[in-house]
């Protein structure tokens, strides 16, 4: 069958391949390999630099940064831009992430000066542009939501996470119940949500999912207690499932005097169709950079607003915006209840403009269809691959992400990590694997509203492809893997954990005649 030709150009038949299926892409050296720090790409005159304002901090040693001119330079990053996998070259099938396209509109708007331009510092009433769209922002998050309140400033879901547990924490301080210790996680949860309850100071007590993937209303009950603070829940859940008893769970953690708090990294599959606020949800963060389109993954800044509910709107942090007589105002001293800043200044204004955007180019009836487009797209797949993979929770249609687990490669030979290192030699990123951690050999799929049905099906016939050879017997595709990409398996473990930080130059060999 014909192989993928999107993202990095690694099969047979596509461009930049030989035809034995090696890259002809070179092995790009970097950057003190190419250049020498004795010559510069221009021509400066020589300076005499009086040093004796810094205090004794002058450097004592050459710079030893290499020397290259333009060509050089760009040729070079133009090289490496190749080598690299991108939403704008191919799909990306990473569960949990939504890594759904980013249109350019919101990359023109998020540049126009006032916007781009603008300093954390420079006098409040020289960006009342900015806290207009910042409050418009917040409109269209509360209106999605039902909620109360909203705090941009969290930087992403983690930040998000601890600024919804920090106003959890403040209003049982001040109803005098600041006993309560507990939170509750169920097993399926993602993992920053039991790190960020131990951060805080909570013991973090398990509660365990069902056999169909979901969390059982009993099981909280049993659970819940006077010491319990909060759940964190996610809703949809980590398998891909929409928790059916959530209304349920929700009335019995507030009769229990808890707080109700829900990841909101998966708001992709249920914006403009679900409100989290009539769910009985007291706080939750949204991804900007996920649900909103902003960039995810680049290595760019996140953004994780939180919104919450009325009851825990009095203890929202600083700053924030205000409307009052003389227009619009950023709020960055509160009394009461308030937590103060959880981050030096309030966020990161190119999120606000892209997401904005993003919501104003959609309306309300396009923010609806995109989730449910995620949804439509995610049950293709699912339709299209269960036949020949292994489907772990069977009892209703997946939400935005399709769960498999490894149980159909059982006795071939080949691990989840050997059929997605396959999968790059086809040309496309591999899916999340091994998450959620409640499902053996996790293959998690998720492919956003932003893919069509050709992208879809080309994908699909690739994944079956894969797992009919996988179960003919043909290990050695998948155990080698990838052989066509820029660089082979790698010992990724001992990459994370003995990583090589610092540039040695290279010994040269002595050479035979030598």
């Amino acid at each position: 069958m014909a192989m993928n030709n999107q993202g990095r150009p690694t099969g047979i038949g596509s461009a930049g391949v030989a035809a034995n299926g090696s890259s002809l892409l070179p092995n790009e050296p970097l950057l003190f390999e190419i250049g020498d720090a004795d010559h510069s790409g221009v021509d400066l005159p020589d300076v005499e630099i009086d040093g004796s304002f810094l205090g004794g901090f002058a450097r004592k040693s050459a710079l030893d940064l290499p020397g290259l001119t333009e060509p050089e330079a760009v040729r070079h990053y133009v090289r490496l831009s190749r080598l690299n996998y991108s939403i704008d070259s191919g799909m990306y099938p990473l569960g949990s992430c939504t890594m759904k396209h980013n249109p350019r509109l919101n990359e023109k708007m998020a540049r126009l000066p006032g916007f781009a331009d603008i300093h954390p510092l420079q006098p409040v009433s020289t960006v009342s542009g900015a806290l207009s769209l910042m409050d418009q922002l917040g409109h269209w998050l509360l209106t999605l939501t039902n909620m109360e309140a909203v705090a941009l400033s969290p930087k992403a879901g983690a930040h998000g996470e601890m600024c919804g547990m920090m106003a959890i924490r403040a209003a049982q301080q001040a109803a005098g119940q600041g006993h309560r210790n507990i939170v509750l996680v169920p097993e399926s949860a993602h993992g920053t949500n039991p790190a960020t309850a131990a951060f805080l100071g909570y013991q973090v007590k398990p509660v365990p999912a069902r056999a169909d993937g979901t969390v059982d209303v009993n099981a909280v009950k049993a659970a819940l207690s006077p010491e319990v603070a909060a759940i964190m829940l996610t809703n949809p859940n980590t398998c891909g499932l929409f928790e059916p008893e959530i209304i349920e769970i929700a009335a019995a953690v507030h009769e229990a005097g808890a707080y109700f708090y829900c990841d909101g990294a998966n708001f992709n599959a249920i914006m403009g169709v679900v409100r989290p606020g009539d769910l009985g949800i007291d706080a939750m963060h949204i991804n900007l950079h996920k649900t909103f389109s902003t960039p995810h993954g680049g290595g760019g800044p996140g953004a994780g607003p939180v919104v919450l509910s009325k009851a825990l709107a009095p203890f929202a942090p600083v700053p924030f915006v205000r409307k009052g007589q003389g227009g619009l105002a950023l709020v960055e001293h509160a009394e009461g209840g308030h937590l103060g800043r959880i981050t030096a200044f309030h966020g990161q204004m190119g999120m606000y403009v892209r997401a904005l955007t993003y919501m104003l180019s959609h309306g309300a009836d396009g923010l609806a269809q995109a989730a449910k487009d995620a949804v439509l797209n995610a049950n293709y797949v699912k339709a299209r691959l269960q036949a020949v993979f292994s489907v772990p929770f069977d009892g209703q249609p997946c939400m935005h992400e399709a769960l498999f687990d490894d149980s159909f490669l059982k006795d071939t030979g080949v691990s989840t990590l050997d059929f997605a290192k396959a999968m790059i030699d086809e040309g496309y990123h591999p899916m999340t694997m091994y998450f959620p951690l409640v499902v053996h050999g996790a293959m998690l799929i998720e492919p956003t509203e932003s893919e069509s049905k050709a992208t879809l099906d080309a994908f699909c016939d690739v994944m079956l492809d894969l797992a009919t050879d996988a179960k003919a017997g043909n290990a050695a595709r998948f155990t080698s893997a990838p052989t066509r990409a820029p660089r082979r398996r790698l010992d990724e473990t001992r990459a994370a954990r003995s990583p090589i930080l610092t540039y040695t130059p290279r010994e040269d060999l002595p050479q035979a005649a030598e």
